[in-house]
């Protein structure tokens, strides 16, 4: 059965833990079907905000909403041995109920980078963080030798008060012999921000298979005022092309070639992001540049068109990157004007 179209939130967790409780509350309230943990590292210091846990705010968020979905969008499995990450996914689920939770895998070589343990050996280990996480919470006795993990755990008992639920896991991907493993072992596959339509059919290409393809998009959105509209979707476009251009050369080629993106033409956002921080970064980010990056922006019938381009290249989870004034605002339209024309 093919999986139903989703619009949700992606939300960085480099913010107050009180400001993306409210954010959740307000997605909860304004109907989104999902919000995505996207776990900083400790890279965004440098720009003064600070990396928190995705595990541990997602249990948060799960106890203060109602219906939202709550995903890890993503985690490393480097940085949590794959039991580990069992083990905080049983809390989320706990805390959420059942049908309330998605585990997201990623590499995050960022994150890697910033705790000296970077490596090109990634297929094998998260063949094995997907085997392992479903082996322990599929509860029969387990045991596992893998290329980088390994597990050896007794059975759960019948009489153990916990979920039994193995909840869909996905794995994040942009180089196509990941993205081909999300199709062979995972529920579902995750592409990074500055994801375009283009990149869409090309990740459904290498997937091969029917699983979700969940999309992370820069987005904001206002009533009446398209230029307006697009502002937020600026700011945040100016971090991540920074980031793809200081941090992440070489995986993020692909994505900008498919986008029309020279990497010469970030020199002066990423500078600007050093020098002076997101707003300066955004400053740089043209008109030009920002539409072949291929925003959800505007006003909300121009982000129902954009949303539908993507929907038609084979999108079938929006993660909408919210950036931008009047954020809980932003969600609450998108809530009113745009989703009712997905949901119906």
């Amino acid at each position: 059965m093919a999986p139903p179209f989703r619009i949700g939130v992606m939300q960085l967790t480099m913010e107050p833990l009180e400001e993306m409780l409210a954010s959740a509350r307000v997605m909860d309230e304004a109907g989104i079907d999902t919000i995505w943990l996207a776990e900083a590292y400790p890279w965004w210091r440098k720009h003064g905000m600070e990396a928190r846990s995705s595990t541990v705010v997602s249990g948060l968020m799960a106890r203060e909403t109602e219906r939202l979905t709550i995903g890890w969008g993503i985690i490393s499995p480097f940085t949590r041995h794959p039991v580990q990450a069992a083990m905080d996914a049983r809390v989320v689920q706990e805390a959420a109920g059942p049908g309330r939770f998605l585990l997201g895998f990623g590499t995050s070589k960022i994150f890697l980078n910033n705790i000296r343990a970077q490596t090109n050996r990634t297929l094998g280990p998260m063949r094995d963080a997907v085997a392992i996480v479903r082996g322990v919470l599929g509860g029969a006795e387990f045991e596992y030798v893998g290329e980088t993990w390994s597990a050896s755990i007794p059975a759960l008992r019948e009489d153990a008060e916990t979920p039994r639920e193995v909840p869909p896991v996905y794995i994040a991907a942009t180089a196509p012999r990941m993205q081909a493993l999300a199709g062979e072992i995972a529920d579902g596959c995750l592409t990074p921000s500055i994801t375009t339509p283009a990149f869409v059919r090309h990740t459904r290409e290498n997937v091969n298979a029917d699983i979700d393809i969940g999309c992370t998009l820069i987005a904001s959105i206002h009533e009446s005022d398209r230029a307006a509209g697009r502002e937020g979707a600026r700011e945040i476009a100016g971090m991540y092309l920074a980031n793809k251009f200081q941090n992440i050369r070489g995986a993020a080629d692909t994505l900008l070639e498919l986008a029309g993106i020279e990497m010469s033409e970030l020199a002066p956002v990423a500078e600007a992001m050093e020098r002076a921080g997101r707003l300066a970064a955004k400053a740089e980010v043209t008109d030009s540049l920002l539409d072949r990056c291929k925003p959800i922006a505007g006003t909300p019938s121009d982000c129902i068109a954009a949303i539908e381009e993507y929907r038609a290249a084979g999108c079938t989870h929006v993660m909408l990157e919210l950036w931008g004034d009047s954020r809980h605002e932003q969600i609450r339209l998108f809530g009113e004007k745009v989703l009712p024309h997905f949901h119906d």
